[in-house]
């Protein structure tokens, strides 16, 4: 009866504390952007005495989630690093599992409400050629499908690197030289950026890491030049409507100057 009526006090503390939060981040100006790296689902479930695969799959859940939230926050754009190309290097167990993972998660989008009723439009970014063909084939099925909608875009970035982007960019306007189609003269950051993965889309007003790690990790490093950054110490899992509402307090109360 002690345990129940303490499991009470502190559910109502919480819900009194998110929805106080939750006014007060309404009131200031919302990230238009968010960049979301979706750390530590393996440390979490290691420590939870789970496989590593359990990990990813919670995660996986733990994702819908966190994406609802932002849509109902009013947050247009938001960029996952699912997979990065240096993950490719890990065992082929748990990469066939993170890769059927992403096929049932795309096949959810395909008859998912929640897409149709926020307008999500979604773009898969990344190396997408070194995927199989049925996960690639799911991809294209989605963005054909979501390719009209407009409120909201959602970048799924995976087997994706940084770096990887700015070579690829560079080889294309190299291409586009060759052909006649620009001029030397004509590149410059706002031409530059047309040619990445995000094709000159609005760049991330903020970048939130969880697990404690306080590194990009090749997470849109030409996009982020000007991004606020927040690392919060709490496992992909874990992360908690609470967590995300002061990741965007905290950059509410920032000063954004753009190096100017």
């Amino acid at each position: 009866m002690i345990n129940w009526i303490k499991s009470f006090i502190l559910k109502y503390i919480y819900n009194y504390y998110e929805k106080r939060l939750l006014n007060e981040v309404k009131k200031g100006k919302m990230p238009e952007h968010v960049g979301l790296i979706l750390d530590g689902n393996r440390r979490w479930a290691i420590e939870m005495g789970f496989s590593p695969e359990k990990g990813h799959e919670y995660g996986y859940e733990k994702l819908k989630e966190v994406l609802k939230w932002c849509w109902e926050l009013g947050i247009n754009i938001v960029t996952i690093y699912v997979l990065s190309t240096e993950n490719l290097y890990r065992s082929k167990e748990e990469l066939d599992h993170l890769f059927k993972l992403a096929k049932k998660g795309f096949k959810e989008i395909l008859e998912s409400p929640e897409i149709s009723k926020y307008e999500v439009r979604i773009k898969a970014i990344g190396r997408l050629e070194v995927l199989d063909k049925e996960l690639i084939d799911l991809i294209k099925k989605v963005e054909e499908k979501t390719k009209d909608y407009s409120k909201n875009k959602l970048y799924i970035a995976i087997a994706y690197g940084g770096r990887a982007e700015i070579v690829d960019a560079t080889k294309k306007i190299v291409e586009a030289v060759i052909k006649g189609e620009l001029s030397i003269n004509d590149i410059n950051e706002e031409i530059f950026s047309k040619y990445l993965y995000t094709q000159g889309d609005k760049d991330p007003d903020l970048i939130i890491r969880t697990s404690g790690e306080e590194r990009l990790s090749g997470f849109l490093l030409w996009q982020s030049a000007y991004s606020e950054l927040y690392f919060m110490d709490v496992y992909w899992p874990e992360i908690r409507k609470i967590d995300l509402l002061r990741a965007i307090r905290t950059y509410q109360k920032r000063h954004r100057r753009f190096g100017r």
